[in-house]
């Protein structure tokens, strides 16, 4: 892991604005609370993003698209049969969740969901993330002989089903709903092998 000093400014704002708003949504998280959480000035912050929180938050949700990208591509990559592999993917994110005492879910939904509608630059992000995640999946899926239309909609059905298990895990602090997606995930791809 780089220290503060190896990580650039920028980076330092985009990873803060990240987890804060991961944990706390686009509207509770303001710029004064980022530029402290990141370390640097306030004026860093307008310097590197001179369209405002939007442009910030923009660059947040890519940030938390591109992390849980690479738990994907890792855990997908890690384990070659493609049931196993949700199965690891859910306990992985289980692990994580209860590791950050429930307060890291989805790197993106809290935002995505508080500016639907409303903030169409974070709104594009967050669709273009959650269509990156699905491809990741729908990319095992069809490596593992699935038909392209098959591995397409189970990609659908895995990642809208590890986000909602992952809010519900969040909720009622418990690992069991990711655990127990991860298992019926599994048996679903099984059903079409």
């Amino acid at each position: 892991m780089r220290t503060r000093h190896e990580i650039g400014t920028r980076e330092r704002i985009v990873r803060a604005t990240s987890r804060l708003m991961q944990r706390q949504g686009y509207e509770a998280t303001g710029l004064k609370q980022i530029s402290q959480e990141a370390q640097a000035t306030l004026g860093s912050v307008y310097h590197f993003f001179p369209g405002g929180k939007t442009e910030l938050a923009v660059a947040a949700v890519r940030h938390g698209d591109e992390e849980f990208a690479d738990l994907l591509r890792a855990v997908l990559g890690r384990v070659e049969d493609p049931a196993e592999a949700i199965i690891a993917c859910a306990d992985e994110l289980a692990e994580g969740l209860r590791d950050s005492g429930w307060r890291d879910g989805c790197p993106i939904i809290t935002t995505a969901l508080e500016s639907a509608g409303r903030v169409p630059d974070i709104q594009h992000a967050a669709e273009q993330a959650f269509a990156h995640w699905r491809g990741l999946v729908e990319d095992k899926l069809r490596r593992s002989g699935l038909a392209e239309d098959v591995a397409r909609d189970l990609a659908h059905t895995v990642v809208n089903t590890l986000e909602g298990a992952e809010m519900s895990a969040q909720v009622s602090r418990s690992e069991s709903p990711l655990r127990l997606a991860g298992r019926h995930l599994a048996r679903l791809v099984d059903s079409y092998r």
